[in-house]
């Protein structure tokens, strides 16, 4: 990071009289700017290293530490928000897809500053270092002056030179924080967006309970934080982002059910049962849309767009779930919910008493126990399929994987040797993959077949129906490939080699 920071006091006047006397520099501009930065909700741009940045009619991918612009492209200020499939054709479009996805940019904060610029000169009178004096605000709030330097390619030691003078000469102090995260700080939000998995700290000698209650509170934190994006339909993401940590906490409430109180768990669980099943369908319509093309691709291509007929009754399905899951959303029973479960997470029930039989053994304990009984339950019902076996076997063997899977990401990981949880993790990923596939294939062609009907009313509606057929064929024998693949996948999962570290490890 080359940014300085002013002394407390010191004018953006001040700082370049001092400048202009200890460097040869050449005064280009001063000028009042505003700059919106943007990234996706989860801070994909900044794990990269990037940021978004509109100004003066353009979009710039920028470097979040050394400001350069890599790829750029003129659009009006984005009231909306964006996705990579907005922008022109071009470098930044190529740039973003990529790293969005299927997320949008939203504006993160918006600085207007007052700036001086510097070109720092050698002795030969070119242009060394680049230097931006900055006085930022967030609305009224001033933000901490400071001076950001970069260095012309090639001019690393005239950069690492300037930055001595700067804090030698000046008393400037080197700051690691980019303006963007001290803006959004102050805004009240969280400096590179709110990640949609959780990392707490556990001990093995943890009280089960308090132990569970801290990783709750954590999963509880990413539900919140998605509900108004799930709400206003800004992307996707939210929705799903929201029911994986619903889908966690269900997992932890059944499996470290004996850390709480029966009576008020049960409760808890009916409800976030509930909360699951009213944003199913919206969700799994959203999953049909965002793949639809992947889908279609899937048929020859000369009947490809006789499946429009099919995507505009997904797109009306969509909506109408999405107007049902809003009204369970913003009903009694939601707000009712999410309030007493943040009460009962923080309130005096916990640590006092008041938990259950479990509640005081310790985390180790309880979670390397699960852990073993959920990967010997799914070794079982995996041993017990065969070519002849159901679907409704392989997807009770994928719902014990998913068990298993939160089970390890949330407990195993912290707890025990990266050794084991880290291969065990891959393994069941890659049989999730197989199993997911072939619960998917059968789910999408049966809803394709119920889907028959308004297809055939619409205008159209029979040559879809025909595209239809053939993509149902297509689910079909992509199923039976993946029956194909589960034994391979299946026998790395459940390896002698693996039951061995399990045993040793949770057993």
């Amino acid at each position: 990071m080359n940014d300085y920071l002013l002394p407390e006091g010191m004018t953006l006047a001040a700082a370049g009289k001092a400048v202009t006397e200890l460097l040869e520099v050449r005064d280009r501009r001063s000028s009042v700017g505003e700059r919106s930065y943007y990234d996706t909700f989860d801070g994909r741009l900044h794990e990269a290293g990037l940021l978004a940045v509109w100004e003066d009619d353009r979009l710039s991918l920028v470097e979040l530490v050394g400001d350069r612009a890599t790829a750029q492209a003129e659009i009006p200020k984005p009231t909306r928000p964006l996705f990579a499939s907005d922008l022109p054709d071009g470098i930044l479009r190529m740039a973003l897809r990529p790293l969005l996805h299927d997320r949008a940019l939203l504006q993160v904060v918006e600085i207007r500053s007052r700036e001086r610029l510097f070109d720092v000169l050698d002795s030969e009178r070119k242009t060394v270092v680049r230097m931006r004096l900055q006085q930022p605000a967030l609305g009224r709030r001033r933000l901490r002056s400071r001076v950001h330097v970069v260095a012309v390619r090639g001019y690393d030691k005239a950069l690492r030179r300037v930055g001595r003078t700067l804090a030698d000469e000046l008393g400037l102090e080197p700051t690691r924080e980019p303006l963007v995260d001290e803006a959004v700080a102050a805004s009240g939000a969280r400096p590179g967006g709110m990640p949609p998995r959780i990392a707490v700290r556990l001990e093995g000698g943890q009280r089960a309970e308090a132990a569970a209650a801290a990783v709750l509170k954590a999963l509880f934190g990413v539900i919140e934080a998605n509900m108004d994006g799930a709400l206003a339909d800004l992307d996707s993401e939210f929705l799903h982002d929201l029911r994986v940590s619903v889908r966690r906490t269900r997992a932890v409430q059944r499996e470290l059910k004996g850390a709480f109180d029966p009576v008020q768990l049960d409760r808890f669980r009916e409800d976030f049962r509930w909360l699951q099943q009213v944003t199913g369908d919206a969700r799994d319509l959203d999953v049909y849309l965002l793949e639809f093309e992947q889908m279609r691709a899937l048929v020859p291509a000369s009947i490809r767009p006789d499946l429009d007929v099919l995507h505009a009754v997904l797109a009306r399905r969509r909506a109408s779930a999405r107007r049902r899951m809003v009204r369970a959303l913003r009903s009694e029973r939601t707000h009712r919910l999410l309030a007493d479960w943040a009460s009962f997470l923080d309130g005096s029930e916990l640590g006092q008493g008041a938990g259950g039989e479990q509640a005081g053994t310790p985390i180790g304990e309880i979670a390397g126990e699960r852990i073993a009984k959920v990967y010997a339950r799914m070794v079982r019902l995996g041993d017990a399929i065969d070519a002849a076996s159901a679907p409704a076997e392989y997807h009770q063997l994928r719902k014990q994987g998913k068990e298993l899977r939160y089970l390890l990401e949330l407990f195993g990981a912290p707890l025990f040797t990266g050794a084991v949880v880290k291969p065990m993790i891959k393994s069941l990923k890659a049989l999730q993959d197989v199993l997911g596939r072939h619960q998917d294939r059968e789910v999408q062609a049966a809803t394709l077949r119920s889907l028959s009907g308004a297809v055939a009313a619409a205008a159209d509606g029979s040559v879809a129906l025909m595209a239809m057929g053939v993509l149902v064929e297509r689910f079909e024998e992509d199923q039976l490939a993946a029956r194909g693949e589960f034994a391979a996948t299946f026998a790395v999962f459940a390896s002698g080699r693996q039951r061995k570290l399990v045993q040793e490890t949770f057993g």
